[in-house]
C-alpha cells in the first residue's frame, strides 16, 4: 500500500484491525526498508496493528530533499494522520531511533508509548565505532569507512560495497548465506545516505532534551552492538525519566532478530504493564 505525504509517496504495510497502532521506523538510511521491523514483529498482530513504512528515500518509497530529521518528522505525522491512527506505539530502531526521540520531543500527545533498540541520543559515539571496526579481525578499508561515516559514497554500488566491508560486525554469530541473501536484496539509495551522514549527524544532540519526554520509553540493545554501542543506550536510560533499559546478551545490533522470542516477550511485558495504566 502507499500514501502521498508532503509531496512523496511512501510504501507501507499495515496489518489492519482495531488494536493500538503499533508504528516502526526502520533505520540505515539510504539502505534500510519496512521489510525486517515487517518480519520480526508480525506475532505482534494477535494484539496490535502493526504498520512498517519505507521512510522518504528509501526501499520502494519515493525519493525527494530534503532528508532532514526534521521531514522525517512530519511525514510520520502525515502518515500517522492520513492513515487516521491516534495516538501510536512507536519502535524506532538505529536511525529509526533518531526520528523516534525526535518525533517525541515534537509530538509527546500522540505517543502511548516509545520504544528505542540500539540507537542513541547524540552523534558523540562514532568514534567508538570506528574504533570497534577497526579492532575487529575483519578487514577494513580506513578510507572506505571514514567516507562511509562521513557520508561520501559516490553511488549506489559504491555504498553496497562498503557496506560489504562491514556487514560482518553486525551480528554475534555469522551465517555467511544469510549475509550475502542480505546484501542482494538491499534497495541501496545513496543520495539518502550521504545526506543522513553530512547533514544530519554531525549536528544531531538531543541528550540535553531527553528529560522531556515523559512517556513510557522502553530502551533495548545487544550487547554486543558495535556501532551503537551499549553505552548509547545506557545513557538514553539515564536521561529518560520514565525508562526501563534491557540488554540482550547474546545480540549485536538486531536482538529483534538474534533473540527475537526474548525481545517480543519483553516488549509485551512492558507494554501491557503501561498501557494498562492509561
Amino acid at each position: 500500500m502507499h500514501i502521498e505525504v508532503n509531496g512523496v509517496k511512501l510504501v507501507y504495510d499495515d496489518s489492519g484491525g482495531d488494536g493500538i497502532a503499533f508504528v516502526t521506523l526502520h533505520g540505515g538510511p539510504g539502505m534500510g526498508s519496512r521489510r525486517g521491523d515487517w518480519a520480526a514483529f508480525q506475532p505482534l498482530t494477535d494484539t496490535y496493528r502493526l504498520i512498517s513504512y519505507d521512510q522518504r528515500g528509501n526501499g520502494d518509497s519515493e525519493g525527494r530533499e530534503p532528508y532532514s530529521h526534521e521531514q522525517f518528522v512530519a511525514d510520520l505525522e502525515a502518515l500517522r494522520q492520513g492513515l487516521g491512527l491516534g495516538k501510536i506505539i512507536l519502535l524506532g530502531g538505529s536511525y529509526g531511533g533518531f526520528i523516534a526521540l525526535e518525533y517525541a520531543l515534537r509530538h509527546q500527545d500522540k505517543l502511548h508509548a516509545l520504544i528505542l533498540r540500539d540507537t542513541a541520543a547524540s552523534n558523540k559515539y562514532q568514534h567508538t565505532s570506528k574504533k570497534r571496526a577497526l579492532e575487529s579481525g575483519f578487514p577494513m578499508d580506513i578510507e572506505r569507512l571514514d567516507r562511509l561515516f562521513a557520508g561520501q559514497m559516490t553511488s549506489d554500488e559504491d555504498f553496497r560495497e562498503s557496506f560489504a566491508m562491514i556487514q560482518p560486525l553486525y551480528n554475534v554469530r555469522r551465517d555467511l548465506e544469510e549475509e550475502a541473501r542480505r546484501l542482494a536484496a538491499i534497495p541501496f539509495r545513496y543520495q539518502t545516505h550521504n545526506w543522513a551522514f553530512s547533514r544530519n549527524q554531525p549536528h544531531y544532540d538531543i541528550t540535553s532534551r531527553l528529560p522531556e519526554i515523559e512517556v513510557p520509553v522502553l530502551v533495548t540493545v545487544g550487547r554486543h552492538d558495535w556501532i551503537t554501542p551499549l553505552e548509547a543506550s545506557e545513557e538514553l536510560a539515564q536521561g529518560l525519566p520514565n525508562s526501563e533499559l534491557v540488554v540482550f546478551e547474546s545480540s549485536g545490533h538486531s536482538p529483534q532478530l538474534e533473540e527475537q522470542e526474548r525481545y517480543l516477550r519483553v516488549v509485551r511485558d512492558f507494554l501491557g504493564r503501561h498501557l494498562v495504566a492509561e
